[in-house]
C-alpha cells in the first residue's frame, strides 16, 4: 500500500490529523536515530528514542486503525522494535574504540538482542498454545455451561496486547545501553540486560502456568457432544435465526432480537457464523451460539428446530438450509424496492416473509421463480416502536438518512455522492429554520472513495453550522448501559470462560432497555432545538431518529418503508434522474413521497408540508400506502409473525411425519419381504425333508478290490 493510499483510507481519515501527525512523528524518529548513531550523538539518539517509544505507545492505545495500516506497509510493531534495536547496536558500535566505550558493550548488545528475539519467539508460541488450549469450537451467550467445567481465563493483563508487552521488555536493556553510551562504561548495559531478561523470562514463567492441564478446557469433541445434548435434551430450540455477515452488518440481526423474545410458545436460538459479530450483538435474553466451522454446524443436533429464519442472503446460509427437518424462511433486514429485495436466491427458502402486499407484488413483478404461495405477509414487528404524527416542536426536524453506495456501480443507488451536500446545505439554510439530523448508513464509504469523501464533507457542513450558531449540548449524557453485551468485557470471545460468564437474566435485559429508553429521552432533551446532529453508531438508533423527526429525506431503501409507519411526510431522491413518473412507477415506497430530482430540487414542497400539515397533499396517499407496504394494523405485526412461524412449524411437522411414515412403511415392507422369504425358505426345507423320506438317496456303489 502506498503512502497516498494510506492517507486516503477510511481508517486514516477517521483517525484525524492528530493521529496522522503522531504517525509521521514516530516514523521520523527512525532516520533521526540513524543520523544520531552515525554522528555519534548519545544525546540526540536518546531524545529520538524517547519520542519513538512514546508515540508508538500512544498510537497503539488510541489509533489502532493506523497501526493496522503500518502493518500493511510492512512496518508492524515487530519490525519497528527490531529496527530500533539495530540502531542501538549501531550507536554502541560507533562509540566503541576511539570514543572510549568498550567493545564488550557491542558484544553485549548483539548477544542480548538476539537472545531476546528468541525469548519473544518462545513467548509467541506459548501464547498461541494457551489460546488454543482454552478455545471451544463455538462461543455462546445466555447458555448455562456450568456442567462443562470451564476454568477461569488468564488475567487480562497477561493476554491483552501480549505481543506488544513482551516486546517492551527490551526497554531496560535499551536504556542501559544508551546510559552506557553516556558514561562510556559497561555496567548500565549489564544491569539493563539483567532487568530485561528477568521481566521476559518471568512473563514466560507466569504464562506457562496457564498452558498446564489445570487451566485447559474440554476438547472440541467433548464440547460438541455437550452442545448436542444441550440442544436435544436441554433447551430444545424450536426456532433458529441464522446470520452471517461483516462486523458492520450486525445490526441486521440486532433488529430481530426483541421480536424473537416476544414469540409466544417458542424457544428461539440465534446462530452466528462469525466471532466478530459477538461484541456488537445487542443485549438479549435469547441463547446465542457462534459456530464458525461449517463442519461443526452440520454436525449439530437440530432435531427439535422446526423453523429457521434468515435476515440476509449469504453463502453460509447453505450450511443450515441443507437440514430437511426444518422449514426455512427469509425474513430480511428491511422491506424496500432495492434490487436486493428480489434476489433470485430467494428460491432456496421454503417461504419468503414480507411486510405487506407490496412485497408479494414485488416478487411477482420480478419474475425470478418465486411462487406466490411461498410468500407470507407478516408485517414488521420492529415498527411498533415508531410514533405517529408530528413532534410538535417549534423548530421542526428533518432527518437525512441516505443509503450506502452498494457493491455495484449501479447509478442512483445513493444520493450521498452527488446530492448529499446540496440537500444538507439547503436544509441548513432553510427559512424558517429546521434542524437537520444526518444519519448515514453504517456501510457508507466502505467501497467508494467518493461516497466516503462526500460523507466527510456533509459532516463538516453540519459542524460548521453548529459552530456558527454556537449550539452545544445542554448537558452531557453518559452512554446507555446494556446496548452491547459487556459481561465478558476484557475477555476474548475465543476464550471459553467468556461464553461461560455471558449469561444475562431476562429481567436484567428489561431493566437495561428501560435505562436505554431513559437515556434516549435525556439525549434528545439535551440538544438545543436549533442544534444539528450527525448520528452514527447504535445509539440513537434509526427508529429513535424517526420519532424525533417531522420529515425524512432518503434514498430507495428500507428506511423509507419503515418511516412510512410514522405517517409523516417524506422525500425520496431520484439520484439516477429517471423522472418522477417513472420513479414512482418503479418504486412502490415512492408513491406517496415528495420527489427530489438529481439537482436536489423538490425540498420546498416537503418543508411546506412539514410547516403546514393541513395543506399536505400526500397525507391520504401515505395512509393508503402504509397498509399496502406494511399490512393492516390489526392483528399486530408480532401476532402475524408468530402465526407465520407456527404455520411453518406445522408444515415441518407434517413433512417429518410423512417421511417417518414412509420410512415405517418401507421398514414394514422390508420386514414382510424378510418374513415371506423366511417362510418360503422354511417351506423349501420341509419339502426337501419329505422328499428324503419318500425317496432316500441311493446306496453307494460297490468297490472292487483286486
Amino acid at each position: 500500500m502506498s503512502m497516498r493510499a494510506l492517507w486516503n483510507s477510511t481508517a486514516v481519515q477517521g483517525a484525524g490529523r492528530t493521529g496522522l501527525g503522531l504517525t509521521v512523528l514516530m516514523l521520523l524518529t527512525y532516520p533521526a536515530m540513524l543520523i544520531a548513531a552515525l554522528v555519534p550523538s548519545a544525546t540526540g539518539f536518546a531524545a529520538a528514542l524517547v519520542v519513538s517509544y512514546a508515540t508508538d505507545i500512544v498510537l497503539h492505545g488510541k489509533y489502532q486503525e493506523l497501526i493496522v495500516r503500518l502493518r500493511q506497509l510492512r512496518f508492524g510493531i515487530s519490525n519497528r522494535f527490531l529496527v530500533r534495536q539495530l540502531m542501538v547496536i549501531l550507536l554502541v558500535s560507533r562509540l566503541a574504540g576511539s570514543h572510549g566505550l568498550s567493545y564488550r558493550s557491542v558484544l553485549l548488545a548483539t548477544l542480548a538482542f538476539v537472545a531476546l528475539v528468541a525469548v519473544q519467539v518462545l513467548h509467541g508460541g506459548l501464547t498461541a498454545m494457551v489460546r488454543k488450549s482454552r478455545s471451544l469450537p463455538f462461543a455462546a451467550r445466555n447458555i448455562d455451561m456450568s456442567t462443562l467445567k470451564i476454568s477461569d481465563a488468564p488475567p487480562p493483563w497477561l493476554e491483552n496486547r501480549a505481543g506488544e508487552k513482551v516486546l517492551h521488555t527490551d526497554v531496560p536493556l535499551v536504556a542501559g545501553l544508551v546510559v552506557s553510551s553516556f558514561t562510556l562504561t559497561n555496567t548500565p548495559g549489564y544491569i539493563g540486560a539483567a532487568v530485561t531478561f528477568a521481566l521476559a523470562l518471568g512473563y514466560l514463567a507466569v504464562l506457562s502456568v496457564w498452558a498446564g492441564p489445570f487451566h485447559q478446557v474440554p476438547s472440541p469433541g467433548r464440547a460438541m457432544a455437550w452442545l448436542n445434548r444441550w440442544l436435544s435434551e436441554g433447551y430444545q430450540p424450536t426456532v433458529a435465526l441464522s446470520f452471517s455477515g461483516t462486523k458492520d452488518a450486525t445490526y441486521q440481526v440486532n433488529m430481530w432480537l426483541e421480536t424473537l423474545e416476544r414469540m409466544e410458545g417458542e424457544r428461539p436460538l440465534v446462530i452466528l457464523r462469525e466471532m466478530h459479530s459477538m461484541p456488537d450483538l445487542a443485549r438479549t435474553s435469547v441463547p446465542v451460539l457462534v459456530v464458525p466451522s461449517a463442519v461443526d454446524l452440520m454436525n449439530m443436533d437440530f432435531s427439535t428446530v422446526r423453523v429457521a429464519l434468515y435476515p440476509a442472503h449469504v453463502g453460509k446460509n447453505l450450511h443450515l438450509l441443507r437440514v430437511p427437518t426444518m422449514k426455512h424462511a427469509f425474513i430480511g433486514h428491511g422491506d424496500s424496492d432495492k434490487v436486493a429485495s428480489i434476489n433470485p436466491f430467494g428460491k432456496a427458502y421454503d417461504e419468503l416473509w414480507t411486510a405487506g402486499k407490496a412485497g408479494r407484488d414485488r416478487w411477482a413483478l420480478a419474475d425470478v421463480g418465486v411462487r406466490d404461495e411461498d410468500i407470507a405477509e407478516v408485517g414488521r414487528p420492529q415498527l411498533d416502536a415508531i410514533a405517529t404524527g408530528p413532534t410538535g416542536r417549534e423548530v421542526p426536524t428533518v432527518l437525512y438518512a441516505p443509503t450506502w453506495e452498494n457493491w455495484t456501480d449501479e447509478p442512483g443507488t445513493t444520493s450521498v455522492t452527488v446530492q448529499g451536500e446540496i440537500i444538507v446545505k439547503a436544509l441548513l439554510e432553510a427559512e424558517p429554520p429546521v434542524r437537520v439530523v444526518y444519519k448515514p448508513h453504517p456501510f457508507t464509504g466502505t467501497r467508494s472513495g467518493k461516497a466516503r469523501a462526500a460523507d466527510l464533507r456533509i459532516r463538516a457542513l453540519i459542524d460548521a453550522a453548529n459552530q456558527a450558531s454556537g449550539a452545544v449540548p445542554l448537558a452531557e449524557v453518559p452512554a446507555p448501559p446494556g446496548q452491547v453485551d459487556t459481561d465478558a468485557a476484557g475477555l476474548k470471545w475465543t476464550d471459553a470462560a467468556a461464553s461461560r460468564d455471558a449469561v444475562t437474566a431476562p429481567e436484567v435485559v428489561a431493566a437495561e432497555r428501560e435505562a436505554a429508553r431513559e437515556w434516549n429521552t435525556a439525549f434528545w432533551a439535551a440538544q438545543p432545538p436549533h442544534r444539528h446532529l450527525v448520528v452514527t453508531g447504535s445509539q440513537p438508533n434509526v427508529y429513535d431518529c424517526f420519532n424525533e423527526s417531522d420529515a425524512l429525506v432518503s434514498d430507495i431503501s428500507s428506511v423509507v418503508s419503515d418511516f412510512i409507519a410514522s405517517g409523516k411526510p417524506y422525500a425520496v431522491v431520484d439520484s439516477a434522474g429517471v423522472g418522477e413518473q417513472a420513479f414512482k412507477a418503479a418504486n412502490t415506497a415512492v408513491r406517496a413521497a415528495f420527489i427530489v430530482d438529481p439537482a436536489a430540487q423538490g425540498l420546498d414542497a416537503l418543508l411546506a408540508a412539514v410547516r403546514d400539515p393541513a395543506s399536505d397533499p400526500l397525507e391520504a396517499a401515505r395512509t393508503e400506502l402504509k397498509t399496502y407496504l406494511l399490512g393492516p394494523d390489526e392483528p399486530s405485526s408480532q401476532e402475524r409473525f408468530n402465526e407465520a412461524a407456527r404455520d411453518l412449524a406445522r408444515r415441518a411437522e407434517q413433512r417429518n411425519r410423512a417421511q417417518l411414515g414412509t420410512e415405517v412403511a418401507a421398514g414394514e415392507d422390508a420386514a414382510a419381504e424378510i418374513e415371506e422369504g423366511a417362510a418360503s425358505h422354511d417351506a423349501e426345507t420341509a419339502t426337501a425333508a419329505a422328499d428324503e423320506i419318500i425317496a432316500p438317496d441311493p446306496a453307494p456303489a460297490e468297490t472292487s478290490i483286486d
